[in-house]
């Protein structure tokens, strides 16, 4: 049986649970349950701080995990990235006072105030920076004013909270994160077990990406609305009853769905259709 980490609170939490439903897995119902047998699919969930999933990982305790990138670079871990889920995106940077500094490199002697103490000890190392590090849980943005830090390093959506506190970003960031699927570095690649379960969430990626579109062209024309609408591999083209047309079925990409289907009026398809994509295998 596979045996997976998931957060079981924070940003990660509802996002990686409605993926893992949308792949066929069951999910919790109560909050408060720790672990999940889910016997159909020969999976066990564990629902733990995102915090401590790559440790639980890297240890070799549990067999995968879902996690941000930021946690698993700041916990040390002896686990890897195997794949990107594309939510909970945040970017990692420093930020101080105006005038204090502009760059990583002039932060020698000063001190960082950070909840990923491992991440920015690493970071400062790399830019041969000697500057003390400060761990502190939740926001940090008040430790310049009350003088625990002449530097903070956090987690930056807007920048709104900071400019509120008086402060201002500076320098390249530090990462850029997102929720990522991880193993225990080493771990053998040919699990078939874990294979499955990359191959359905990779399903749930693509589906969410793209829909489905259907329409009817003259035959005339289908050389240049197959080219609007490529597919993955090719669009499936059929014969219509009615002599000189035909129907096309391709997947397209949900973003540029809307301006397709314009081209695709003025070319003159006519009945275009968009469904959208629960579940595929490529």
């Amino acid at each position: 049986m596979l045996r997976i980490a998931v957060p079981n609170k924070g940003s990660l939490s509802e996002p990686a649970s409605a993926m893992l439903h949308e792949a066929g897995y069951r999910q919790r119902k109560d909050r408060r349950e720790l672990v999940l047998v889910d016997a159909q699919n020969e999976v066990e969930f564990f629902f733990l701080r995102p915090r401590d999933i790559a440790v639980y990982v890297g240890s070799g305790k549990l067999d995968i995990g879902i996690t941000g990138r930021d946690l698993l670079l700041d916990s040390g871990s002896q686990a890897e990235e195997i794949l990107q889920l594309g939510f909970a995106g945040s970017t990692f940077r420093y930020a101080t006072r105006p005038g204090t500094a502009t760059d990583v490199k002039e932060f020698g002697g000063m001190t960082v105030a950070t909840s990923f103490s491992g991440l920015v000890k690493k970071h400062l190392a790399d830019n041969g920076v000697d500057a003390d590090v400060v761990h502190l849980d939740g926001a940090v943005e008040t430790a310049i004013q009350l003088g625990v830090a002449q530097i903070i390093a956090d987690v930056v959506e807007t920048g709104t909270t900071l400019r509120n506190a008086g402060l201002e970003i500076i320098g390249e960031p530090i990462l850029t994160s997102e929720a990522v699927v991880i193993r225990r570095t080493g771990a053998p690649a040919d699990d078939p077990k874990v294979r499955q379960f990359l191959r359905r969430m990779q399903g749930v990626l693509v589906a969410r990406r793209y829909v489905m579109m259907d329409y009817d062209i003259r035959v005339e024309h289908v050389e240049k609305a197959v080219s609007l609408t490529p597919g993955l591999e090719s669009p499936t083209v059929s014969p219509l009853h009615h002599e000189g047309w035909v129907a096309v079925r391709s997947m397209v990409p949900s973003k540029d769905a809307q301006r397709i289907m314009d081209e695709l009026y003025d070319l003159g398809a006519r009945a275009i259709l968009t469904t959208g994509i629960h579940a595929c295998r490529l």
